[in-house]
């Protein structure tokens, strides 16, 4: 990879300048409302599959969205996409990950039918972007600003608030119930989409990428299980692209599109999308 911008550390530093209060803010709404109910409220709100757009107009959506939980970038979400995207291909990696690369946050297209209320629209993004966690047990400390967990209703109840809450022990992470958005969003979408060929690995990368206390903090070692020793490698291996290429840089998407959308389509097929 090019040498960056920024070095490794400067990424997700959540104690600088300016952007520290709203991030703060995000992350604090967050904790208090993304319970286990909620989660259950919003995939029958939003997996109904039912409003048909196609993929690079949900593209240019993303150019109106900033996502409000990254320190590191306050551009339009869809340079972001790009960038990852482009890193990816600058070195060789194979086309099906450069897709995913190029689409892995598309699911914050559901700004575009959501609502404050749910933290799901521009200006209340607390159910759309940021880093996500295990709802059903106890929060780990591993979540950026821990001092928020204490707020979320769940873990003032006995059936969520121990290390394993309401799962079994090795059951694994596509067995567990995540906060909700856009990489959840996203994958079930994705997964609903009959023409989708994404291999397991893409399909992992798009549902696990925010999951951060996880695949970075360590945390739900009791939940995880081998299989889950082979997600981790796949989302390290993203991750790469997906933090350390974010910079000023700027791309023309309709300049990239001659490019990308034969990939899109040679995975995704040329009909529309289902949302």
């Amino acid at each position: 990879m090019e040498t960056l911008e920024k070095e490794k550390t400067e990424f997700r530093n959540y104690n600088q300048g300016d952007i520290t209060a709203a991030v703060k803010e995000h992350y604090r709404k967050m904790r208090l409302y993304q319970t286990y109910d909620y989660v259950q409220k919003m995939k029958a709100k939003y997996l109904t599959f039912d409003k048909p757009m196609l993929l690079w107009d949900a593209m240019e959506k993303l150019n109106a969205l900033i996502d409000v939980s990254d320190p590191d970038l306050d551009l339009p979400n869809v340079q972001h996409l790009l960038q990852s995207a482009e890193a990816m291909r600058a070195e060789g990696r194979p086309d099906w990950m450069q897709l995913v690369g190029l689409i892995h946050d598309l699911g914050k297209a559901m700004y575009l039918w959501g609502s404050d209320e749910d933290g799901t629209s521009q200006a209340e993004q607390w159910g759309l972007v940021g880093d996500v966690f295990v709802v059903g047990c106890k929060l780990p400390d591993s979540c950026v600003y821990p001092e928020f967990n204490e707020l979320n209703p769940d873990m003032q109840l006995e059936q969520y608030n121990t290390e394993l809450g309401i799962y079994e022990e090795g059951c694994g992470l596509d067995n567990v119930e995540l906060a909700w958005g856009h990489d959840e969003y996203l994958y079930q979408v994705l997964k609903n989409h009959s023409e989708n060929t994404i291999p397991e690995e893409g399909m992992v990368m798009v549902r696990y990428h925010s999951f951060y206390p996880w695949h970075t903090g360590g945390s739900y070692t009791k939940i995880t299980n081998a299989k889950d020793d082979q997600y981790k490698e796949w989302i390290k291996d993203f991750n790469k692209y997906d933090l350390y290429t974010k910079s000023q840089k700027l791309y023309n998407l309709d300049e990239m599109k001659a490019y990308y959308l034969p990939i899109a389509e040679k995975y995704l097929g040329k009909g529309p999308i289902y949302w």
